[in-house]
């Protein structure tokens, strides 16, 4: 086999790594925002709704898993939902509403004022994500954003967003990922025990 594999794990991995990087350039005010939001709302007793397409979904999922269960300190189990894995409301919603309206239908039924919405979107042009948001914004959530750097749209829809220096899906997706975990690390400082 030609040393083609090396090379190209090597020039992906150091890709990732400099947008990794550029995010903790570009992104330190996010943090602080959406990690301020995030705690107030958990601490206020409130909920995390989270939600995305594809690969986003299953980052909304694992974000929520964290919360729920735990990311690393032992801490009492926090209210987050991902909105990506009730297949039958995801169906019903989609057939009677259209997918557009998949994620702010659930939005309507499940958020409350001081509740956060965690939304996430590569593009920053999903029109569902989009019509979660405002649902979001509409229900008095607050509305953290996860985009790639052609998300500027969403980002003035957000309070906090998370706008990925990069073009390139999987190098946003996995500043995505690392971008959650340091929330859940937050949070886990927050309430750890």
């Amino acid at each position: 086999m030609s040393a083609l594999p090396r090379r190209l794990a090597a020039a992906r991995l150091r890709g990732s790594a400099r947008v990794k990087l550029a995010v903790a350039r570009t992104q330190g005010t996010v943090f602080d925002r959406a990690g301020r939001l995030l705690v107030a709302a958990l601490k206020s007793g409130r909920k995390v709704l989270l939600f995305g397409n594809g690969g986003s979904a299953a980052d909304a999922q694992h974000i929520a898993t964290e919360l729920v269960v735990r990311f690393v300190k032992t801490r009492r189990a926090l209210p987050a939902i991902a909105l990506t894995t009730d297949t039958s409301t995801l169906t019903a919603a989609s057939n009677d509403f259209g997918f557009r309206r998949v994620f702010a239908r659930q939005v309507e039924a499940l958020a409350s004022p001081g509740d956060v919405a965690i939304a996430l979107s590569t593009s920053g042009t999903s029109p569902n994500v989009l019509a979660g948001i405002r649902s979001a914004r509409a229900r008095g959530a607050s509305v953290i954003g996860l985009t790639g750097g052609r998300g500027r749209a969403m980002a003035r829809l957000c309070d906090a967003c998370f706008v990925v220096p990069a073009t390139y899906t999987p190098y946003i997706q996995e500043a995505h990922i690392a971008i959650g975990h340091i929330l859940c690390e937050l949070v886990d400082e927050e309430f750890g025990e």
